[in-house]
């Protein structure tokens, strides 16, 4: 499989909705054990986009996953208990708060992947 092969795979699996899912297991659960999921799962989507391309799956990949995360917080919109319980933040809010959070490990791990890339 070439590097775009790879990019596109990437990119795929991005569009999994990785903040709502943090979110409704939160909710639903009272676990936070949704964002420690996300937290790996982009990781390593990031540190393979990085070590067998570069960042345009990174970008489109982070893109596509924050509209489809945010497609399916507006489903959950008509449910009143979700629009208080991430209070002081709308449920819209905390989607756009986590998902950039969530770039500080994607790009450490960019920067680890690099290093690698070089050594290698």
């Amino acid at each position: 499989m070439g590097r775009m092969g790879i990019s596109i795979l990437i990119v795929c699996l991005y569009c999994f909705p990785f903040v709502y899912l943090s979110m409704y297991q939160d909710f639903a659960n009272r676990s936070m054990f949704g964002y420690l999921i996300m937290i790996v799962a982009t990781s390593l989507l990031a540190f393979f986009g990085k070590f067998f391309g570069n960042l345009i799956p990174f970008i489109i990949g982070n893109i596509v996953s924050g509209i489809v995360s945010f497609y399916f917080i507006s489903e959950m919109a008509g449910n009143e208990r979700w629009g208080v319980y991430f209070k002081p933040l709308t449920p819209n809010q905390l989607l756009i708060f986590v998902s950039f959070l969530n770039l500080i490990p994607q790009f450490l791990v960019m920067m680890l992947a690099n290093k690698y890339k070089n050594k290698v």
